[in-house]
């Protein structure tokens, strides 16, 4: 009868066929009814893949986002529905913890970055930051330097201090042979004492190939520092606060799998459009 209802009315094809109008529109509310449900179920077992794959860290725009990238035409609104129903959810995160120490007498620097963080370029500005780890009953300490032209962590080290030599200087020279820097790079960091004191300055007057600028935060304004800042809040979160690290080589790994294998390839970027 669906096949043909553009040439002959309901009526008539009910008559012909001695079937009642109400057994035809009851039948026709259960097909709907069962091609509904089998588009939540297709949505739901991709929603769940989508939430493994993203090792549980996506919430629905995210997920929403890998779902039109695979053509379904659905509203952030009905995924979170589905998540919730389905009882899908990322664990909440712990309070992210300033570590700066900036109590020194060194030279500040201009607040050159001036929250600028869009950039086109890439090697044209990054932004570092330190942050700290706990392994048994100590700390280890996370440096980072992240292009913003891709929000790409460029260069990473794990230390266990917080001398210059073992954070900045180790992370700036691996984030160098990684990726080459243009005329007129700018690096942006906070007042952290490994950022101010003068061997940083030393470290880019030795490169003279390239016109080099620094760039430093207000004082107690983290956001000046906003994309640094969310990368730390961001694998704390994901991943840091979901581990207890009985070593440094543990905690080394699962920050390598993190970043190499995970944060600069996969994960989708609240910087981009979701």
């Amino acid at each position: 009868m669906d096949k043909h209802k553009k040439t002959y009315s309901v009526g008539k094809m009910c008559k012909y066929l001695k079937v009642s109008r109400n057994s035809y529109y009851h039948w026709k509310s259960v097909k709907l009814a069962k091609k509904k449900y089998s588009r939540r179920t297709v949505l739901v077992n991709e929603i769940k893949r989508i939430f493994k794959d993203s090792r549980q860290t996506y919430g629905s725009p995210r997920i929403q986002a890998e779902l039109e990238k695979l053509g379904y035409k659905i509203s952030r609104a009905y995924v979170a529905r589905l998540m919730k129903a389905e009882n899908i959810r990322f664990k909440p995160k712990k309070r992210f913890v300033n570590t700066t120490y900036s109590k020194h007498d060194y030279k500040i620097e201009k607040n050159t970055l001036d929250r600028q963080f869009k950039v086109e370029q890439l090697g044209k500005v990054w932004v570092s930051d330190i942050t700290y780890i706990r392994v048994n009953d100590k700390w280890i300490y996370l440096t980072t330097m992240i292009d913003l032209a891709d929000r790409q962590v460029v260069g990473w080290l794990l230390s266990e201090d917080m001398t210059y030599e073992n954070t900045v200087l180790k992370a700036w020279n691996i984030a160098c042979k990684r990726r080459q820097i243009i005329d007129g790079f700018l690096l942006h960091f906070d007042r952290g004492v490994q950022y101010a004191c003068n061997k940083i300055r030393d470290m880019f007057m030795d490169n003279k190939k390239k016109k080099m600028n620094r760039s430093m935060s207000r004082k107690g304004n983290c956001w000046d520092n906003a994309v640094a800042e969310s990368f730390f809040k961001t694998i704390k979160s994901e991943m840091i606060y979901r581990n207890e690290f009985k070593s440094f080589t543990h905690a080394y790994n699962q920050v390598y799998d993190y970043i190499e294998n995970w944060y600069n390839i996969k994960r989708i970027h609240s910087s981009y459009r979701i």
